[in-house]
């Protein structure tokens, strides 16, 4: 699996839809399909992450007097 901060949010669901796929066939045996399952979950928690650090860098833009200015908003790990 890539580095988290090399990743992106489209690369992330393209993976997370092979897994799932993957698991749907039924062909991966129990070990297999554990492993990819695990793989599924820590790809859905980034895509979630992501998600979440997307609405908050919207909802950081405050109206002022002379409209609207963004603060900066730095992602925490």
């Amino acid at each position: 699996m890539e580095d988290k901060n090399t990743i992106n949010f489209e690369e992330t669901m393209k993976q997370l839809e092979q897994i799932a796929n993957e698991l749907e066939k039924g062909d991966l045996n129990l070990e297999a399909s554990v492993s990819k399952f695990e793989q599924g979950m820590e790809l859905s928690k980034m895509c979630s992450q992501m998600l979440e650090n997307a609405e908050k860098r919207i909802t950081i833009l405050i109206q002022k007097e002379d409209g609207f200015s963004e603060e900066d908003f730095t992602v925490k790990d």
